[in-house]
């Protein structure tokens, strides 16, 4: 009986909002958070920037495991932050162990540009290839969480 309440998935949150602070947070971003928490809907937001070097917290991990939905705000430099590449890495590995529910949202950038790495993300890219390799496991993990999550079917705002 223990292993069949242990396999039973807790939902903490009903969104978790993937996206890099400064290039939405103080305009749609704000919208978005204001729009779901009005509406009653327990959102994850992390209000915290994360400073080179450190590490994404358990915490946040455990956010993206124990919500019920994803919404990944895909914008200019969301690529070249290696904290928002982990991020959408997890959200896809849970949509496909988890059933957690993914919404991308293209902002200012074409779905094409992330799911073929082009533009900002082709840059953002090569950089990260030369940090951590360009045959590195978290560089492909990356590479095929973009692509993924480009393929969606999502939301495309040019203004806001």
């Amino acid at each position: 009986m223990a292993a069949a309440s242990s396999s039973k998935l807790r939902r903490s949150y009903d969104v978790f909002l993937s996206f890099r602070g400064p290039d939405v947070r103080n305009h749609f971003l704000g919208h978005l958070y204001t729009a779901l928490d009005q509406t009653g809907i327990d959102t994850y937001i992390d209000n915290e920037e994360l400073k080179k070097g450190e590490q994404i917290s358990p915490a946040l991990m455990k956010a993206i495991e124990e919500s019920r939905i994803a919404i990944v705000v895909f914008s200019k430099d969301y690529a070249s932050s290696p904290w928002c590449l982990e991020e959408v890495a997890k959200v896809m590995e849970c949509r496909e162990e988890r059933k957690l529910m993914v919404f991308p949202v293209f902002y200012k950038v074409e779905p094409r540009e992330v799911r073929g790495q082009r533009q900002s993300y082709a840059e953002a890219m090569a950089k990260h290839e030369v940090k951590f390799g360009k045959d590195s496991e978290k560089v492909k993990r990356w590479r095929k969480a973009l692509f993924d999550a480009g393929s969606l079917s999502g939301w495309d705002f040019t203004d806001g």
